[in-house]
């Protein structure tokens, strides 16, 4: 007798095999024939697999009968043909019960509950419809990302958590300290950093993309993945203060090699989402958002534009739209003007690119005119942004000219500038947040129902 998912017992391939399944009881009906009918979830499907107990079973009506939402059962039977709407089904020869839930009790039994308030259950809400959905189809692609990478050539490095560096220079970082905040060493008024752990501050990592290029420089294609913190109080449907970030770095690749590897990065994603998760793309659709699989077909079939930062601002100005935010040269552009562009301009996923050196960071090869960088950023229609990259600024004059600019001291980063030093070479890169690619993927609205634990200001429950 073999142990199988409740998703393989779903399929016909599995009638006649005698099998073990195990999960959780969704609902329980009980026929006037002396039987009853038991939903059984596992987490592997969306689908639930009916199960069939007879009244003969030695603890029908001691167990069985009593069996509500959030029971856990280990069921032996035969896979059979369905007469109903589902394709298979299990007459139980035999029911362990394991754990039972509390109809009172147990929360998620009472009624429907809204996906704010399902955050205060994060302990719960993977047994829900939508939260099974959403991790099946983050672990979707992640394997994705792994996999295209790997594929490509591309070596996984792991780069660090705990850092004394800001990669983006905006000082928004959580601070990492075994300093007792009671008694505190103080010199010159100041804490006293050396008598720190790591004898200097440091800090939480923002992105991985400064020791990646560590590698890059060294071994040519790599790539990080893991999990970044940004310590800024916003509470929008879009910001976590940890969350995990795709970041590959390419030797020798420049901004034209970068916009090429990116789009066939998301292509990848979506293809794999649709392909591999139909099921729960398709429920996805039914309940949250009916065109999020079509505008994935529809970004997968279509080739990228390419339009140069000013042009877009061009366009955006002549546009006619009242947008919230005036649009001007040297503005950072914001969601609503990236959304004009890619749903009602160019009907079409949109890479910007060439943006004002104000703007970004301290890395960006600067282009010859002197007023812009070789930055990036990829759109798409009802998110805007979804990746950010650049060519790095490989010539050491500029990069410390550069960060002078942006009131950092190139001895900080000497080992950075050591790689321009010893051999520099072009080399380019982007970040991909993994939870607004689910988000995007799936159609929720929240970022914080994307991630299995959120963390947000003011919330670090679980």
């Amino acid at each position: 007798m073999d142990r199988i998912s409740v998703k393989q017992a779903r399929q016909k391939g599995a009638i006649g095999r005698q099998v073990i399944v195990q999960g959780w009881i969704r609902t329980r009906r009980d026929s006037k024939g002396g039987f009853s009918f038991l939903e059984l979830n596992d987490g592997s499907s969306l689908g639930n697999l009916q199960i069939i107990a007879e009244a003969a079973l030695e603890n029908y009506e001691s167990e069985v009968k009593h069996l509500g939402a959030a029971s856990s059962v280990t069921i032996e039977g035969e896979v059979k043909a369905s007469g109903g709407k589902q394709a298979t089904e299990v007459l139980a020869k035999k029911i362990i019960v394991h754990g039972l839930a509390d109809p009172e009790a147990y929360p998620l039994q009472k009624k429907a509950h809204s996906l704010e308030k399902l955050r205060e259950w994060a302990h719960l809400r993977p047994r829900t419809n939508t939260f099974g959905a959403v991790t099946r189809v983050r672990n979707c692609v992640s394997r994705s990302i792994h996999n295209f990478y790997q594929e490509e050539g591309f070596l996984y490095i792991h780069t660090p958590i705990i850092t004394a560096s800001d990669c983006e220079g905006a000082g928004a970082m959580f601070r990492v300290s075994t300093l007792d905040p009671d008694k505190l060493p103080l010199k010159e008024g100041k804490v006293d950093s050396s008598q720190d752990f790591f004898g200097r501050p440091a800090y939480l990592t923002v992105s991985g993309q400064l020791n990646a290029e560590i590698f890059a420089c060294s071994l040519g294609k790599v790539y990080t993945f893991g999990p970044t913190f940004r310590a800024e109080n916003s509470n929008t449907s879009r910001h976590l203060a940890e969350f995990w970030m795709v970041e590959p770095e390419v030797a020798f690749n420049d901004l034209n090699d970068n916009m090429a590897l990116a789009e066939r990065f998301l292509k990848r994603l979506f293809s794999d989402a649709l392909s591999q998760c139909d099921e729960d793309m398709k429920f996805f659709a039914e309940h949250y958002d009916k065109e999020t699989i079509s505008t994935l077909e529809q970004i997968i079939a279509k080739e990228f534009i390419h339009c140069p930062y000013t042009e877009a601002v061009s366009i955006l100005e002549k546009s006619g739209e009242k947008f919230d935010f005036p649009v001007k040269w040297g503005i950072d552009l914001q969601s609503e003007h990236e959304r004009y562009l890619t749903e009602k301009h160019f009907k079409s996923p949109v890479i910007l690119f060439d943006y004002p050196r104000t703007l970004k960071p301290f890395y960006m090869r600067v282009n010859d005119d002197g007023k812009t960088v070789r930055a990036m950023d990829v759109l798409v229609p009802k998110v805007g942004e979804i990746i950010g990259g650049s060519q790095r600024e490989e010539r050491l004059d500029v990069l410390t000219q550069r960060m002078g600019e942006q009131h950092l001291r190139p001895e900080d980063y000497w080992w950075y500038c050591d790689l321009r030093r010893f051999g520099t070479v072009p080399h380019a890169g982007f970040g991909l947040g993994l939870e607004r690619a689910v988000q995007f993927i799936t159609g929720m609205q929240n970022i914080r129902d994307v991630i299995p634990f959120p963390r947000t200001p003011g919330s670090a429950e679980f």
